[in-house]
């Protein structure tokens, strides 16, 4: 079972708090292509990823959206840059995040791609397949590494197990000012849901979020990311 930490009530929206804001957001799954008709992927939905990107918006931030395939519509009035794979999206983030304010990386990016992705159909044989596997840039890693002054890094932690642990580590180790930790196994929580679960972690201390709607848990992590002090690098 997760466990999470008591709750703590949170503070009221301003409206229009994010104007002049430039937020750039991951959201969604990344494919990773095994053949030109298999992929490797996850059961991400986007739905954080684009609620955040929504309330971004509509509290006046100037917001990109770099999004993996999903099934939902993009808010009205973000950019929006579609990928298909990690490098992929690693490509559009690091192509643009330099000139953000805050960037919130909500995608479930793979970590592992097929080390050689087959020209034709792999056909059917007797006996088992072995697909090696080789890692993918780890996005929020390499802009822990190359953040520029004053920008704001938000990542987000799903976990099986060890939710708080996982995630703390996870803070440190990829130099980043948020973590939102949730847990697959609680209900209400996990990939596709209208709402979630979300402990924000930061260097400050952790507030644990009750379930939520997700547009309401997206402006809870903005309004956090936002009350942080800007470091400067």
């Amino acid at each position: 079972m997760c466990e999470h930490d008591a709750a703590v009530p949170g503070e009221a929206v301003s409206e229009r708090d994010l104007e002049g804001r430039r937020i750039l957001v991951t959201a969604g799954p990344t494919q990773e292509a095994i053949d030109p008709v298999r992929f490797i992927s996850n059961h991400s939905t986007g739905r954080m990823g684009y609620a955040i990107a929504q309330r971004a918006h509509e509290r006046g931030a100037e917001v990109v959206l770099v999004t993996g395939k999903v099934s939902i519509e993009p808010p009205a009035g973000v950019e929006v840059v579609d990928v298909v794979s990690a490098q992929d999206m690693f490509e559009a983030v690091s192509a643009r995040y330099g000139d953000c304010d805050a960037v919130i990386k909500a995608a479930a990016v793979a970590d592992y791609r097929p080390k050689h992705a087959a020209a034709d159909k792999v056909k059917k044989k007797d006996g088992d397949m072995v697909i090696e596997l080789e890692r993918t840039v780890d996005i929020l890693s390499w802009l822990g590494a190359h953040r520029v002054a004053g920008q704001r890094l938000c990542g987000f932690s799903m976990e099986t197990r060890d939710v708080l642990e996982n995630s703390r580590a996870k803070l440190e180790r990829k130099n980043v000012d948020m973590i939102c930790a949730n847990c697959l196994k609680e209900e209400g929580a996990g990939f596709g849901t209208p709402t979630n679960h979300l402990t924000l972690i930061t260097r400050e201390g952790m507030t644990d979020l009750p379930l939520m709607d997700k547009l309401d848990a997206a402006d809870r992590v903005l309004s956090a990311l936002f009350s942080l002090a800007a470091r400067e690098g």
